[in-house]
């Protein structure tokens, strides 16, 4: 069911998404929704890491550190 949206944008920024609706032959409505689909769709959503987060994974595991200490610490920072 399409409804009916009203945005406040820079008129430069219309104006390019305009040219460039017309260039891909679709309409600007058409080219929003693909786009807020695509940001909105949970399964595109990247899960990667990064190759530091990759390198730092696994480093320290929980059995080094004590729990109960762990567990203070965080009631401690979220007070």
């Amino acid at each position: 069911m399409d409804a009916k949206l009203t945005l406040k944008l820079d008129k430069e920024i219309i104006e390019r998404a305009k040219r460039y609706a017309q260039d891909k032959n679709t309409s600007l409505s058409k080219l929003i929704e693909n786009i807020l689909s695509k940001v909105t769709d949970k399964s595109s959503f990247q899960t990667e890491t990064t190759p530091l987060v990759d390198g730092l994974s696994g480093i320290l595991s929980m059995d080094t550190v004590d729990r109960e200490d762990y567990r203070d610490y965080l009631e401690e920072k979220y007070k």
